[in-house]
């Protein structure tokens, strides 16, 4: 028998010693849910519970009722409230975001104006300070300038708070002034029961976007609403537009899709007001009807309940959650980025059924989830991520079969370019999440990829949200590309390049299922038609087979937020190819340590369209690119630094848009020294981790690393065994064991 390294023996009896803490294990300590609220990060600080249907966080605003402090609601450099709301969406870029239902209130003074003629928010609305503010897993607290105090927490489907006044004490229910505005809102006050009800109808997510948002100021979704309070209720009223009815208890009325003057001074709402000091607030939310949002607070929130209970609960639903990954060593701040990354993870998909049904999920963000978020959902929470996939195939069903890129609930909005469904999908059932019709979800993909659409002729919406899922694909199958001038998209080069991802998804999950298709491997070459040789770029192309011109490798022309310099690395299922057409491996690398690093040679971080961006998701594979040309030092050394210089503690602490967990992601898997080699397959790159032991739970995987801090992997290996190769096979997520990275440097 052969003796193991020392080091490897002393690696392995670590990995196998489990602290007797280990059940009772919390890691909510390192979670800040402000990470992320400045900068362009969009994240929001408030009360949610893992995947829960309701977040309950501040609305700011600065001066306008019609809009807010960033997208999703809140922004660290934004101190001034007119409520705190019922939903929200993680890292969202459209700005004023998604959601951001019912803000409620808490008033100090005598109502006697309508609130909705408040249109700079100079009545109805505090200043705060953040030194009276704590964001925690599952619970908010803030004190108001005013005087009066809130302090929340939820379950998965409803909430409850707090609140305190000085004097004169009273909730104000902006039923129609979610994010975007609204179709319609209501309102019922009953002061016999003590309780409040209604709901908003509304939609519009990324209505105000420039290039297209105006075809997204539509409905397609209610959210109902029941509060009750352990005070009684004293004074009442409602309002519309700018009528102030004292003694009302019904109203309705919506705002719009517009903002400024265009919607300033419209909607709906009421009050109501208590004579006590303090009063605690139960309410429950449902997308279904108001009963259902009765039943689901009845079923989830106690009515002697405090919010002391609650965000005990609250905790230790996070701790549990938290756990399916358990790092030891680090710093207190590494532990900190990690641990809110992997927070900010489980923000999504949003649970969009009541309690007692099946458990369905809403909200993809598909352009950016594919390339980091729902691998790691699957590799972490295939339970989670089986539903998410099955919820994902039910709404196209009632989409008319169409699986859309961005689902907001289960409204498909558009949003951004390609079709990533496939590699999603592919990309989960890879990873273990195998619970769910994934032959249905196959063929109804395949007939979305080989099947004509009328609205893939359809201009509505472009470029920003087009759509046609697969845009002129007749044209495309013809051509084997997506020409500019006729394509119906947002960019010819980008299209094809997503398309030729998710061709190789779907042939990757044909194969897994027994159906290998070669028509979607041919296709999945695709990206060859607009790579051009004589500038080495991807590039546009017209349908009468010339390039567009003029070409700057630094333009975003036939791209979605990214320039040619940036995609013409997105061939995750090919770098091969792509290293052939640029004229080898050599050359490949050559030109990755340009796009990495300015010619002073410092880390290129942004700004520079020539250069990479980690801010946005288009190019976010391309530090592992370098373990496929044969240079794996240099993956490691690229993605700790990305790690170090991007991401930190505080308000700024995220690169750019959370986008719905997926820059979180990112860095998870970074952390981890693991990123998926392609959207579609369960292969592991490997580069450095960066905690010296992390167990994933749910595979029962063990990462561990000699030599951290260091930055060089000097050799790894698995159960043993020597890996000859940066990634590691499949059977790694299949089976499990015990990763040993020896590190250096």
């Amino acid at each position: 028998m052969r003796a193991l390294p020392v080091f490897l023996v002393t690696v392995l009896t670590a990995a196998l010693a489990t602290p007797a803490s280990a059940a009772v294990r919390d890691d909510t300590r390192y979670v800040d849910p402000l990470i992320g609220s400045a900068g362009g990060g969009n994240t929001y600080p408030g009360a949610v519970r893992p995947f829960g249907m309701i977040s309950w966080s501040p609305t700011s605003t600065r001066g306008d009722q019609t809009n807010t402090g960033a997208a999703n609601g809140y922004a660290y450099d934004a101190t001034r409230v007119r409520g705190f709301s019922l939903t929200h969406v993680n890292g969202a870029g459209c700005h004023p975001g998604a959601a951001g239902d019912v803000p409620i209130m808490p008033h100090v003074g005598e109502i006697t104006s309508s609130p909705t003629a408040d249109t700079k928010d100079q009545v109805f609305a505090s200043d705060f300070s953040h030194a009276d503010e704590k964001a925690e897993a599952g619970r908010y607290r803030v004190g108001l300038k005013s005087g009066a105090t809130a302090d929340l927490s939820v379950t998965t489907r409803a909430g409850i708070g707090e609140f305190t006044f000085p004097v004169n004490g009273s909730l104000l229910f902006r039923t129609s002034n979610s994010l975007n505005g609204s179709e319609d809102a209501d309102i019922t006050i009953d002061p016999a029961t003590n309780s409040v009800s209604g709901s908003v109808l509304t939609g519009a997510f990324c209505g105000r976007r420039a290039n297209g948002g105006t075809n997204n100021q539509k409905t397609y979704y209610r959210l109902h609403f029941t509060a009750s309070f352990d005070r009684p209720i004293t004074n009442y009223g409602t309002w519309v537009d700018s009528e102030l009815r004292p003694g009302s208890t019904t109203a309705s009325g919506g705002e719009g899709y517009l903002t400024g003057s265009a919607r300033a001074g419209r909607g709906s709402g009421g009050y109501v007001s208590f004579a006590d000091s303090s009063v605690r607030m139960r309410v429950g939310i449902s997308y279904t009807s108001l009963d259902a949002a009765k039943r689901n607070l009845a079923a989830e929130i106690p009515k002697r309940a405090t919010v002391d209970d609650i965000a005990k609960e609250a905790r230790k639903a996070w701790a549990k959650q938290l756990r399916a990954v358990e790092v030891d060593g680090g710093t207190a701040d590494e532990r900190t980025i990690f641990y809110t990354a992997l927070y900010h993870t489980f923000l999504q998909p949003n649970v969009i059924t009541d309690a007692g049904q099946d458990v369905r999920y809403g909200n993809f963000s598909g352009w950016d989830q594919y390339r980091a978020h729902t691998q790691l959902l699957a590799l972490l929470a295939p339970d989670v991520a089986s539903d998410y996939a099955q919820s994902l195939l039910e709404i196209s069903r009632k989409n008319g079969g169409v699986w859309d890129r961005w689902v907001h609930i289960t409204g498909p909005t558009h949003v951004m370019t390609g079709d990533p469904s496939a590699p999603a999908v592919a990309g989960m059932y890879a990873m273990g999440a195998r619970d769910f019709d994934v032959n249905a979800a196959y063929d109804s993909l395949l007939r979305q990829a080989t099947v004509p659409h009328p609205d893939g002729l359809s201009d509505k919406g472009c470029p920003g949200q087009c759509e046609g899922q697969r845009p002129n694909l007749a044209e495309y199958m013809r051509l084997g590309y997506a020409p500019h001038d006729t394509c119906h998209c947002w960019g010819g080069a980008a299209e094809t390049l997503e398309d030729s991802v998710a061709d190789q998804a779907l042939a990757d999950l044909g194969r897994r299922l027994g159906r290998p298709n070669a028509e979607m491997e041919r296709r999945a070459g695709w990206w060859r038609n607009t790579f051009n040789p004589e500038t080495g770029h991807q590039q546009a192309r017209k349908a009468d087979g010339t390039w567009v011109t003029p070409f700057n490798p630094a333009s975003d022309q036939g791209f979605a937020q990214g320039s040619s310099a940036t995609y013409t690395w997105m061939v995750p299922h090919d770098v091969q190819g792509l290293a052939e057409v640029m004229g080898g491996p050599e050359t490949a690398a050559k030109r990755l340590d340009g796009f990495f690093k300015r010619a002073d040679g410092s880390w290129a971080t942004g700004g520079d369209a020539l250069r990479y961006d980690p801010t946005n998701e288009p190019g976010i594979h391309t530090p592992w690119i370098y373990n496929e040309l044969g240079q794996p030092r240099k993956t490691q050394e690229t993605v700790r630094a990305m790690a170090r210089l991007v991401y930190r503690t505080g308000p700024f602490g995220l690169p750019g848009n959370d986008d719905l967990g997926t820059m979180s992601a990112w860095y998870v898997f970074a952390a981890l020294g693991l990123y998926p080699r392609t959207p579609s397959s369960a292969e592991l790159h490997v580069s450095s981790p960066m905690f010296p032991k992390a167990r994933i739970t749910a595979k029962n995987i063990t990462v561990l690393a000699t030599g951290t801090p260091g930055i060089y992997v000097e050799e790894t290996r698995w159960n043993g065994r020597k890996i000859g190769q940066p990634w590691l096979p499949e059977s790694f997520v299949e089976r499990g064991g015990v990763l040993v990275s020896r590190l250096e440097g």
